[in-house]
C-alpha cells in the first residue's frame, strides 16, 4: 500500500509544482508591469493630481491587467505599437497627452519585462522588478516655484504645477475648460 501512495504523490507533485510555478511566473509578470508603471512619472503625476478622477489609483492598477492582457493577445509587438497603446490609455483614462518623451522608454521596459517572462528568464525578471521597485521610492516631485530668496541660488527652477501665487503676481490664472473637455492651464505671469 505504501507503494501506491508513493506513486500517487509522485504523480501529483509535478502537476502541483507546475501549476504553482505557472501562477508564480504570471504574478511575477504582473509585478514587472506594475513596477514599470509605478516608476513612470507621467502616470504618477496623473494619479496624484486626479487627472483620472476619483478612481485614478484604481485605473492605474487596472492598466497593469490591461497591458498584461494586451501582451498575451498580441504576438511580436513592436515598440511603436506599445507606445500607441499606452498613449491611448493615458488619453482615454487620464485625459493626458504624453509629450515628455517617456513613451519609448516605458514601452521598451514593458517589452523587456514581457520578453524575459516569455523566455522563462524569471530570475532576471525578478532582478528587474527589484531594481524598478527600489527606484519607485524616487517619485516625481512637483513643487512650488522658487521665492525671491530661492532665486539667488544657481539651481534650476522647479516645475510649476500648483495654484499658489508667485511673487510679483496679483492673481493666478485659473484653469479654463475648453470645448473638447480638456482643461487648459495657462502659464502664470
Amino acid at each position: 500500500m505504501s507503494c501506491c501512495f508513493c506513486l500517487i504523490t509522485d504523480f501529483i507533485d509535478p502537476v502541483t509544482t507546475s501549476m504553482a510555478t505557472s501562477k508564480a511566473s504570471r504574478e511575477l509578470l504582473t509585478d514587472g508591469i506594475r513596477a514599470v508603471l509605478h516608476t513612470w512619472p507621467v502616470l504618477q503625476i496623473a494619479v496624484d493630481n486626479g487627472f483620472g478622477g476619483i478612481y485614478g489609483q484604481q485605473k492605474a492598477e487596472w492598466m497593469v491587467d490591461v497591458i498584461q492582457q494586451y501582451f498575451y493577445d498580441n504576438t511580436d509587438l513592436q515598440q511603436y505599437e506599445v507606445e500607441d497603446f499606452l498613449s491611448e490609455l493615458m488619453d482615454q483614462e487620464f485625459n493626458t497627452m504624453v509629450e515628455d518623451g517617456s513613451l519609448p522608454q516605458v514601452s521598451l521596459h514593458l517589452l523587456q519585462v514581457f520578453g524575459l517572462w516569455q523566455q522563462g528568464a524569471l530570475q532576471q525578471l525578478q532582478q528587474k522588478v527589484t531594481t524598478l521597485t527600489q527606484n519607485r521610492s524616487q517619485r516625481a516631485k512637483v513643487t512650488a516655484p522658487p521665492t525671491e530668496s530661492d532665486e539667488s541660488t544657481d539651481e534650476a527652477p522647479a516645475m510649476e504645477c500648483d495654484e499658489s501665487t508667485p511673487s510679483g503676481s496679483s492673481t493666478p490664472h485659473p484653469p479654463q475648460d475648453t470645448e473638447d473637455s480638456w482643461t487648459l492651464v495657462r502659464r502664470k505671469k
